[in-house]
């Protein structure tokens, strides 16, 4: 509780002012604690983005050291009717096919018309869809036209259903199977196998067929899946009956450009390591972690990844370190190694009996940024403590000054108190002093 003080009324002093600047010299300790506290705050930001950055790196070397991006494959087509995707694991190479047929839907186009309230089950409220085997019953209500549609449009039926509209204001249905293909091939009837609205005009369901050499593939879609491992192709219409080229290579660019992004964030993180650990002479100043031996270390580790553990080099793969202790990546060197050999190349990047460069930057990035056991990961953990037991120092001090301001304030005040009594009693004694002069001259 704070206490009042009588700030020089008797001594003429201004207490206030002199607590205050007592107090100013209480505060060192503390401040001194502020200023670590912000210190290490900076150190503990700065930590963690570089441990986000090692942690990002980790995962992109990791991708490429596993095998990620080494089977990309680029894939061209000599018809614009036919497209051509590739994912990876496959050689290059090229094939020529023809395009047979593309895939279509199974289809009943029923002979009567009506319209949409008027009822066309008969022998009850039941249909019955047969597709692939597999018999469904199902219920339209009412028996109506529009009854049908609702019901053939529910899900899980493997059919559309639409009515379209003719010149005299009724209606045609007409089904669809969900799926184009041969497979699926369906039937509609009333409930006792007889013909439904007349019965229906069927335009079957096909698969979609190329011809490669002597043999014929087909597929229930226009789309063929692994026609080589690796490349699926998509015919049109516009397609049939022609002879397309097809040609498959590995896709160096895409390649070359994922190597060149892993560099790209090592030199990131040396950059941002270096700017962390710089000193400046001229100004005198250091930069946040100019002490810290583990992120030194880290910088080090990161750099000599290039070297292989079996004395080797990978500059014949483009990849060197320049005088400013930074890597530099020649991609038209790569490119050339990697057209020429992509086993060899890829060799030595990813994971093997003599782990390649993205595997020696994977281990060194997670021993640092591993958010269990990484170096980088302790360092944060401990700043953090330390930040908490500053913390709770400050929050004690802060106890201390209050209550050593309260003490300054009653020892002043009792001061002025003392003070005031002692003018008091020295009124007092002058008075007598006087009163007994007066006495004694009359």
């Amino acid at each position: 509780m704070a206490t009042a003080s009588i700030s020089g009324l008797v001594s003429g002093l201004d207490t206030a002012s002199i607590i205050d600047q007592l107090m100013q010299l209480e505060t060192v300790p503390q401040n001194k604690l502020k200023t670590n506290l912000g210190i290490e705050q900076t150190k503990l930001k700065n930590l963690q983005a570089l441990n986000a950055k090692v942690a990002a790196l980790t995962t992109q070397a990791q991708a490429l050291a596993a095998g990620t991006g080494w089977g990309a494959l680029t894939a061209t087509s000599s018809s614009s009717a036919v497209t051509v995707s590739t994912t990876t694991g496959t050689a290059s190479g090229s094939f020529t096919f023809t395009v047979g047929q593309t895939a279509a839907a199974h289809r009943l186009t029923f002979a009567s018309t009506a319209a949409g309230t008027d009822v066309v089950v008969s022998g009850g409220t039941t249909v019955k869809l047969t597709q692939a085997g597999v018999t469904q019953t199902l219920d339209t209500g009412d028996g109506s036209l529009d009854g049908l549609v609702t019901a053939l449009n529910g899900a899980g039926t493997g059919v559309s259903a639409a009515k379209v509209k003719l010149d005299d204001g009724s209606y045609r249905l007409v089904v669809n199977a969900a799926q184009t293909g041969a497979a699926g091939a369906f039937t509609l009837t009333n409930a006792d196998g007889s013909d439904l609205l007349g019965g229906a005009t069927v335009d079957a369901g096909r698969d979609a067929a190329i011809t490669i050499g002597a043999g014929t593939i087909h597929s229930a879609t226009n789309t063929f899946s692994g026609v080589i491992p690796g490349v699926d192709l998509t015919v049109s219409s516009a397609a049939v009956g022609t002879s397309v080229d097809v040609t498959v290579a590995k896709d160096t660019a895409s390649v070359t450009g994922t190597v060149k992004s892993l560099v790209d964030s090592i030199n990131a993180t040396l950059a941002q390591i270096d700017s962390l650990t710089a000193y400046n002479p001229t100004t005198k100043t250091s930069g946040p972690l100019a002490g810290d031996a583990g992120v030194r270390a880290l910088r080090n580790q990161l750099l000599n990844a290039i070297y292989p553990a079996d004395g080797t080099s990978i500059a014949d793969v483009g990849i060197q370190t320049d005088r400013y202790g930074k890597l530099v990546f020649d991609e038209a060197t790569f490119s050339s190694a990697y057209a020429a050999d992509p086993a060899r190349v890829a060799a030595k990047f990813t994971s093997g009996a003599v782990d390649g460069f993205a595997a020696r930057v994977a281990s060194v990035a997670d021993a640092a940024s591993n958010k269990y056991s990484g170096t980088i990961t302790a360092a944060i953990t401990g700043r953090g403590t330390t930040i908490s037991r500053i913390q709770d120092s400050i929050d004690d001090w802060d106890q201390r000054l209050e209550l050593r301001r309260t003490t300054l304030q009653r020892t002043f005040t009792a001061l002025e108190t003392a003070l005031s009594k002692m003018n008091s009693q020295s009124s007092w004694l002058s008075g007598q002093l006087s009163a007994l002069g007066n006495s004694q001259g009359s």
